[in-house]
């Protein structure tokens, strides 16, 4: 049977074993025994001097006056939503993760959905503007899938309307925007630390502000609103970020520009070679940034390329490849989310969310691995006539 057969249609795989979607970097045992040795010893599990020294790391690597490590991206939205008081209505995307709006649901917020733009699939100054009611207190943008948003666009909206700017830099470490990393834009941005990101403290989050006010209000809200006193100033969580996990943190952010670098000549060979595919496009990044490719996504228009996104996701799962279908569905048709919506126009959000699919990327891919998954495509395309036959209902 001749090589190029795809594997759906009886051929061998491209790949023997599994090729998941993401593949953590983590450090060997003997790189972080001495720290955990000296946590064991001190007895301080949590809010000790890898802490201190992780945050510290991190307001010098993003440039900003506070870093303040959470127990989650999404415990940060929720502090930083809580501490900033906002009420009423949020402008928010429905294209990405569920978490930045279920904190604002937590915290008695009412998300007002606005579309993306389909080349960046970031939230649209313009929609963003037209979504804006009386009671709207703040906007809240993405750095999707590691692309930076458009935080001037977004800025001057947000300054005209007198509304707070948050940032879901989930996806945002690796990430510059206009040659600088993103984290001192607006009134603060929220980090992910979790196994999927480039800089992985095992589970974790870091709010990241210049504002002295809003910073302090955050250390005490994740410490359950107590500041020192023993009274709880206002209502908050347990959010602290363990000392193993800063630990790790600390490891993971000394690596976090070859990750980000490796990344992008990975995705270097996924334009290039699938660049020449009909109906195959990708995300859009202006030449000023740089995306952190937390996720690497492309797009399959069904009509040029012979085969829908889910087909071709077949296809690869075919050869051992997988795959995500980010974000299908969008928040605003999720069931938790879906009574606040109220018809507004998302057009780019509803073709994405049916159109878009992920392709494995991780810090430490291989090329080799690259052009393996860029010829199954190939052949994938090569043959998709056979392949939509065989994957029609009978």
């Amino acid at each position: 049977m001749p090589n190029n057969i795809p594997a759906l249609l009886g051929g061998k795989p491209i790949f023997e074993n599994r090729v998941y979607i993401v593949r953590p970097v983590l450090p060997e045992f003997t790189e972080l025994a001495g720290g955990i040795q000296e946590i064991l010893n001190s007895r301080m599990v949590t809010k000790g001097r890898n802490l201190e020294a992780f945050e510290a790391a991190v307001r010098e690597h993003l440039g900003v006056r506070h870093a303040i490590g959470v127990s989650s991206c999404t415990s940060g939205l929720m502090l930083t939503y809580k501490c900033l008081g906002l009420s009423g209505d949020v402008v928010v995307p429905s294209f990405t993760f569920m978490a930045t709006v279920s904190a604002l649901t937590w915290c008695g917020l009412r998300p007002v959905y606005a579309d993306i733009d389909r080349g960046t699939t970031n939230l649209d100054p313009a929609s963003a503007e037209a979504a804006i009611t009386p009671q709207t207190t703040a906007i809240v943008a993405v750095h999707n899938f590691g692309n930076p948003a458009d935080i001037q666009g977004l800025k001057q909206v947000a300054d005209r309307h007198g509304l707070k700017l948050i940032f879901d830099a989930a996806h945002g470490f690796g990430a510059l925007y206009k040659g600088v990393p993103v984290g001192g834009q607006g009134d603060a941005q929220i980090f992910s630390l979790s196994p999927t990101k480039l800089l992985i403290a095992g589970e974790g989050g870091l709010v990241a502000t210049n504002d002295d006010d809003l910073a302090e209000k955050i250390r005490i809200g994740r410490e359950y609103g107590n500041d020192g006193s023993y009274d709880s100033v206002f209502p908050g969580l347990n959010a602290r970020l363990a000392e193993f996990n800063a630990l790790m943190g600390t490891y993971s952010l000394k690596n976090l520009e070859k990750a980000a670098q490796n990344r992008n000549h990975t995705v270097d060979i996924y334009t290039e070679e699938l660049g020449c595919l009909p109906g195959i496009d990708f995300q859009q990044v202006d030449t000023q940034d740089r995306n952190s490719y937390k996720d690497f996504s492309i797009t399959v228009d069904e009509l040029a390329f012979g085969l829908d996104r889910n087909e071709l996701a077949q296809a690869l799962n075919a050869e051992n490849i997988d795959t995500r279908k980010y974000y299908e569905p969008p928040v605003h048709r999720q069931s938790a989310y879906r009574h606040f919506y109220q018809n507004q126009a998302l057009p780019n959000t509803e073709w994405l969310s049916q159109n878009s699919l992920s392709l494995p990327i991780w810090s430490e891919m291989s090329p080799e691995t690259a052009f393996g998954i860029c010829e199954a495509i190939r052949r994938t395309y090569e043959h998709r006539g056979d392949i939509r036959q065989k994957l029609s209902p009978s």
